[in-house]
């Protein structure tokens, strides 16, 4: 068996997590997809009016099936947990681009909030971003049952659920101004973008319970604007995130009970 992962594994590298997110055979593949994907959108944008989220959308749709089948090698070659941890690191990495697409629109180029909307600005909505941290949460509840678990595995799981909480309460919230709104007839009033517990007019900084406490004057967190407190929230995710599949990754894959690990394969 050792010969077989001699021949299917590299030597351990400095950085264990490599080996799982490198494309591998894939990588030529994606390379020149992201290029004609980029140029192609360039061209639609320019010369046809495409909207920038739909040549968003584009590129990302030719880049799934070389993505899938990478996937389905991480599966062959590493099991299971690996792969659902190579997917969600994946889908985690463009989110965070959207943030920064988010925080350069914004704070870079003088943008207003309500257009700094990122990369693919039909998915800023409440309702997605609801989903989209509630499914990030029960994919990390997923990873440490089936075996990731190290001290910054359960950093990430409690960073994930208060992150997610943060986007309960907006949601919830948005709710019931979208029902106020519905019951004065101002139906055509958006109530997209509210505070939320963190930032600045959030909960910490306008509750009656924090009131005359320190709370409600921490800087940062109850001074920012929207935008810049859901970057440092899913900036600590996204690096948590990478830490407990690096210490995963450096501990050995395990497929099936048997344990392929890193270590071995030099």
């Amino acid at each position: 068996m050792q010969a077989t992962l001699s021949r299917t594994l590299p030597s351990r590298p400095a950085l264990p997590l490599l080996t799982l997110i490198d494309p591998r055979e894939q990588t030529g593949t994606m390379l020149i997809l992201l290029v004609m994907g980029v140029v192609a959108a360039a061209v639609g944008m320019r010369w046809w009016g495409v909207p920038l989220w739909v040549a968003t959308v584009a590129v990302l749709l030719t880049l799934l099936p070389p993505a899938v089948l990478k996937w389905r090698g991480d599966l062959r070659l590493f099991g299971a947990t690996a792969m659902v941890m190579s997917i969600l690191l994946a889908m985690q990495g463009f989110h965070s681009v959207e943030h920064a697409a988010q925080l350069i629109e914004y704070h870079l180029l003088g943008w207003p909030m309500r257009n700094s909307a990122g990369l693919i600005s039909a998915a800023n909505a409440e309702w997605i971003h609801f989903v989209w941290n509630w499914t990030v949460l029960a994919v990390v509840v997923y990873l440490v049952r089936a075996g990731v678990r190290n001290p910054w595995a359960w950093l990430l799981l409690a960073w994930s659920l208060a992150h997610t909480l943060e986007h309960t309460y907006l949601f919830v919230r948005y709710l019931a101004v979208l029902d106020e709104l519905g019951r004065l007839g101002a139906t055509n009033i958006p109530a997209q973008g509210l505070p939320g517990i963190l930032g600045r007019d959030g909960w910490l900084a306008t509750s009656a319970v924090t009131q005359g406490t320190f709370l409600c004057r921490l800087p940062g967190f109850t001074t920012v604007v929207r935008l810049d407190v859901h970057f440092w929230w899913n900036t600590g995710e996204t690096l948590l995130m990478i830490l407990a599949a690096n210490a995963y990754c450096a501990r050995g894959f395990k497929s099936e009970g048997r344990v392929r690990a890193l270590d071995t394969a030099a």
